[in-house]
């Protein structure tokens, strides 16, 4: 039994707190952080992930500044970073392996930063669990999408196509 409850807790997972500067318009949400972001504590640090470089591109800044200075980049843009599960089990870094989910307060976090007006799912998972544990969200009169997973695992899209999507993003800042 003592093992087992060892497996148990080096598999269970859980995500940061929030980035959200007061003001922001939108809210990038993901699933879980995978194991190298979790082990250096920054949201999409797997480098083969392309979330920093399509946000880089779209609001002019180099993926390779430090992170707390990426993050006050986007947040001064307006963006807002945040996971929509707390914790859950999962061995590796894939979507697909997550069980036992506990959601974030997403919607407390809309809440407080009442400016925010549009919520971007990266990737499909992050999307369902949204949608399986903060369905009132739907009806708030947010506009929530699901736009492609940066993540290398989504390899059925080019790199040109992923920043194709987000630019929606940037175009809604701009409004």
């Amino acid at each position: 039994m003592q093992n087992g409850e060892s497996k148990m807790t080096e598999s269970r997972k859980r995500s940061f707190p929030p980035s959200a500067y007061p003001g922001a318009k939108v809210l990038i949400l993901g699933s879980m952080p995978g194991e190298e972001s979790l082990r250096r504590q920054e949201y999409y640090a797997f480098p083969q992930n392309a979330f920093w470089r399509i946000m880089g591109e779209l609001f002019g800044f180099a993926r390779e500044l430090p992170y707390r200075e990426r993050l006050r980049l986007l947040g001064e843009k307006g963006v807002a970073l945040w996971d929509v599960l707390e914790s859950c089990d999962r061995t590796g870094s894939l979507d697909t392996k997550i069980t036992d989910p506990v959601p974030n307060d997403i919607a407390g976090l809309v809440d407080r930063i009442p400016t925010i007006t549009h919520i971007f799912c990266n990737g499909s998972a992050s999307f369902n669990f949204l949608k399986r544990y903060h369905a009132p969200l739907f009806r708030r009169g947010l506009r929530i999408e699901r736009l492609p997973s940066t993540s290398p695992a989504a390899a059925m899209l080019s790199y040109e196509r992923k920043f194709a999507a987000y630019a929606v993003i940037a175009e809604i800042l701009k409004k």
